[in-house]
């Protein structure tokens, strides 16, 4: 069935939206779980969307708050030195480059040298002016990251398209104020306003002072 949602910007997450990382993502983040003994179904219901010390804080309580902040800098350090098995997610290059005429920003939990680690290794240009970790004091679901992001556009949230594949993420966009296309069949279960398989089942067209989504 074919879905259309005008909009006058665009916010778009990275990971699974963007980028495939699942594999390294989950690889270093069940690594640094074994020690404390965490379930790793646990773990992996946790980690995605969020930036990495709030994951710490759920899985972890008890634990002081500073040394999740220093094991969050270790753990974006050491994901921006592994790529393996990163690779852009079917039709992110076609659909940035559709964008590129309108308003549109990347909001990810991830700090900018992993953001462009990333985007790079998955072949991919970065937009200007992300919103990134050190932007915001609040991780998603905190819809802080995404208020910022249409901020530096011009545009009223209700204007604005969040594009997600995360709870966390769907959750931000959904207390921002924002419509949101889960991306990925995974992303059905948080109830997005529309669910795509993939960045090939959008097209992008001009709409008078905005652009039109076409999802098929």
């Amino acid at each position: 069935m074919t879905r259309t949602f005008r909009a006058r910007a665009a916010l778009l997450d990275m990971d699974g939206t963007l980028v495939d990382s699942t594999a390294v993502v989950e690889r270093l983040w069940l690594a640094w779980a074994e020690p404390h003994g965490l379930d790793p179904e646990f773990v992996l219901s946790v980690v995605h969307g969020r930036q990495g010390h709030q994951s710490m804080a759920i899985m972890l309580p008890d634990r002081p708050h500073e040394q999740n902040l220093v094991e969050n800098r270790e753990m974006l350090a050491t994901e921006s030195g592994d790529v393996d098995g990163v690779v852009s997610i079917p039709g992110a290059d076609a659909f940035l480059a559709a964008l590129a005429p309108y308003p549109h920003v990347i909001v990810t939990s991830a700090d900018d040298r992993l953001l462009r680690v990333r985007m790079a290794a998955a072949g991919l240009d970065v937009p200007a002016d992300p919103v990134t970790a050190e932007r915001v004091r609040a991780s998603k679901p905190d819809p802080e990251g995404f208020l910022l992001g249409a901020a530096r556009l011009g545009a009223d949230p209700a204007d604005c398209v969040v594009f997600e594949d995360s709870e966390a993420g769907i959750q931000a966009a959904r207390a921002a104020g924002m419509r949101v296309i889960g991306v990925g069949t995974g992303s059905a279960a948080y109830s997005p306003d529309a669910v795509i398989a993939d960045l090939t089942h959008v097209s992008v067209s001009a709409d008078g002072d905005g652009f039109v989504l076409v999802l098929s």
